[in-house]
């Protein structure tokens, strides 16, 4: 079988920054390999929910700008989930949050997001594409996984698994809250004793900036300077998923799904689960803030979030018909403590 008969998407142009993102490259940090993912789990859950996908199974992570994808396979199922982009499909809008079908020669078009900076493109079936290290998540910095290691480009194509479009009935998403002004809860330490209180106080008082040098290795933020009482420098080590740390300017730096695996500065804080997907979602210049809650606290929040995204995942709406009722069996037989680790 050629490439063309291959089923695919091909990028007529590639977007801001579009990449191959799944659940992330668990277990290799101790030998310095970054977990990557999509910064906005729950929604890359919803996309595949939408299509009967495995939760983590890859899609394109789409950043503020989206990319104009010509159709080459007979039929294939899509959806796209997170921020507000125009969707189009040979002219025709789209809304976001639920499936859709699109077949050879079809255009799809994702515009610049009007709310929000993510979105997640899924394909039902998945792309054909060799995992690296049990993973197809993008970490550009290594040139690990994805199509050949990076951001995409145009002219890329991304091999669809052939036959997985399959049946299935149109799914929309139930009505999501309204995001609110971003306070981002924390778990103060492990370094928060070379802060001083007052150091400590600004951290948790002060409104801070999305900065331009926000991606995906962490956001910059600027904002009140934070103080600190012994120095900036610590011995270098493991850095987690929402790690705060704050370098000799005063400015925090939240460190995300590329981030290096181990770090020399002082974390004052770390951002807990259930509120990373908010700040995946913020966009140059918007504001946030940080409040600090117990590890214990954080256990509590994170469970009440995946049971909440369990729920939505479980209350898809048929398009055109009735609200299906959520699948309640499904929900309770969860194990919503998977993976569950303390701050």
């Amino acid at each position: 079988m050629s490439a063309n008969d291959t089923p695919g998407l091909r990028l007529v142009e590639a977007g801001l920054g579009t990449s191959l993102q799944d659940l992330g490259r668990r277990h290799f940090q101790r030998f310095g390999i970054s977990e990557s993912g999509a910064l906005d789990a729950p929604a890359l859950r919803l996309a595949n929910a939408l299509l009967g996908n495995e939760p983590g199974t890859a899609a394109l992570e789409i950043t503020l700008s989206g990319p104009v994808i010509d159709i080459e396979a007979e039929r294939v199922r899509l959806a796209l989930v997170g921020a507000d982009f125009p969707v189009t499909l040979n002219g025709q809008a789209l809304r976001c949050g639920r499936s859709f079908e699109a077949q050879r020669g079809d255009r799809l078009v994702i515009g610049l997001a009007r709310q929000g900076a993510r979105a997640y493109l899924a394909v039902a079936g998945g792309f054909a594409a060799a995992p690296t290290l049990g993973s197809l998540s993008t970490h550009s910095r290594s040139r690990l996984g994805g199509l050949d290691g990076g951001y995409l480009k145009a002219g890329d194509r991304l091999a669809l698994t052939p036959g997985a479009a399959g049946e299935g009935p149109q799914l929309a998403l139930p009505a999501l809250p309204a995001p609110e002004a971003a306070k981002l809860r924390v778990v103060l330490g492990p370094q928060d004793d070379f802060f001083t209180d007052q150091g400590i106080e600004t951290f948790l008082s002060a409104r801070y900036q999305v900065s331009p040098r926000a991606d995906r290795m962490g956001y910059q933020v600027e904002g009140p300077a934070i103080a600190h009482a012994k120095g900036f420098n610590i011995v270098s080590d493991g850095i987690v998923n929402g790690s705060i740390q704050v370098p000799g300017n005063g400015q925090p730096i939240v460190l995300l799904a590329d981030r290096q695996t181990t770090g020399g500065y002082p974390k004052i804080a770390t951002v807990i689960e259930a509120d990373l997907p908010i700040l995946a979602q913020l966009r140059p210049g918007e504001s946030l803030g940080f409040t600090a809650v117990t590890a214990d606290e954080a256990e509590e929040i994170v469970l009440e979030a995946r049971a909440a995204q369990a729920a939505r995942e479980a209350a898809l709406v048929e398009v055109g018909a009735a609200r299906r009722p959520p699948a309640i069996r499904a929900l309770l037989s969860a194990d919503l403590t998977a993976g569950l680790a303390r701050v």
